[in-house]
């Protein structure tokens, strides 16, 4: 791992971090564990910004819940961000020097492609230039989500790149997921490539699955699904994986400070319903959340049997024909290795 440029992947590149449906209102807010400390991303009267999660005072963390809505106010001194500042109470603004600029949060780059929400510590690519062709298929699916369903979060006891390979390949179905999602028998599919990103787009083969599938999709307004699985992956940490569009994982694979351990989160988006609050709509909902759960809870625990001893980032792995979004996965990093 230590051939990998670290620092640039984490700080050097966008990574998609929300959809603008899960923080509607002013002041949701959404926390993101990552090897650089905490994350935020807050609803500041309408304009999503993202911040280190530490009070540039004392340290104080703003929010410890994942999620809510709440002012970004510390608890220990009382000093808030508002309305794009950093409001100090007066009792503590002899903290700055007479002249001094005033202290700020440590702020984030932003940046959308449609409704997805991307950030970037200190971005060497546009947006643009990062998501290539795929970024008019992004801003699409984009358009058919409507609000977070579920939100999961917990450490993978592996590394990130062990939890990504697995999330890039789907030779292991059969063996780790045989009754979630093995049930729909995925075909082989096809893969398509856009520069360092990558999508499997597959059919469901199973008869009963596809007959319910096809049965629900009336009870929904999603115009740019694959009628089928699909699956993005989103250099270099996370992935968005749907089937027939009626509701989107936003799985990320974050590097922890802690050797050997990925923060992992999945957040269920729900795509839009013809009508809110359908019985059947919400019926599946729940039943998506939990084969989720399930399917991220098998991935762990083979990720987690991943020998330390193994060396991914070793010269010649050999990957097969079914391993070919692996293996430009592989190439990429080796390449910025140098």
């Amino acid at each position: 791992m230590s051939e990998i440029p670290f620092q640039r992947l984490l700080e050097g590149y966008w990574h998609l971090a929300a959809h603008r449906s899960e923080m509607p209102n002013p002041k949701d807010f959404l926390r993101i564990a990552w090897a650089a400390g905490e994350l935020v991303l807050y609803n500041d009267q309408g304009s999503i910004v993202a911040f280190d999660n530490v009070c540039p005072h004392r340290g104080t963390r703003f929010f410890v819940d994942m999620a809510g809505n709440a002012p970004a106010s510390c608890p220990y001194h009382g000093w808030t961000y508002r309305n794009g500042c950093l409001r100090i109470p007066t009792h503590h603004q002899s903290v700055v020097g007479e002249g001094a600029p005033p202290p700020q949060l440590n702020s984030f780059p932003t940046a959308w492609c449609g409704d997805f929400l991307f950030v970037s510590p200190r971005p060497e690519h546009s947006l643009e230039d990062q998501l290539g062709e795929l970024a008019p298929r992004l801003a699409a699916i984009a358009e058919d989500i409507d609000g977070r369903r579920d939100l999961n979060a917990y450490d993978f006891e592996c590394d990130w790149r062990v939890a990504v390979e697995n999330a890039l390949e789907s030779d292991h179905i059969d063996l780790v997921h045989p009754e979630s999602l093995a049930v729909l028998k995925l075909a082989p599919g096809r893969f398509e490539f856009a520069g360092v990103n990558s999508i499997w787009l597959t059919e469901v083969t199973d008869a009963r699955s596809v007959r319910s599938l096809d049965a629900i999709g009336r009870y929904f307004d999603v115009r740019h699904a694959h009628r089928g699985y699909t699956n993005i992956f989103l250099f270099p940490f996370a992935m968005l994986s749907s089937t027939y569009g009626y509701s989107y994982s936003l799985q990320m694979f974050l590097p922890a400070r802690t050797p050997g351990r990925t923060h992992f989160s999945s957040r269920l988006l729900g795509g839009r319903a013809q009508t809110p609050g359908n019985p059947v709509v919400e019926s599946l909902m729940e039943s998506s959340t939990r084969l989720n759960r399930q399917v991220f809870q098998e991935d762990h625990q083979i990720c987690r049997r991943i020998s330390p001893a193994y060396r991914i980032d070793a010269p010649g792995r050999l990957f097969a024909a079914s391993e070919a979004r692996l293996r430009s996965f592989n190439d990429t990093l080796r390449g910025l290795s140098g």
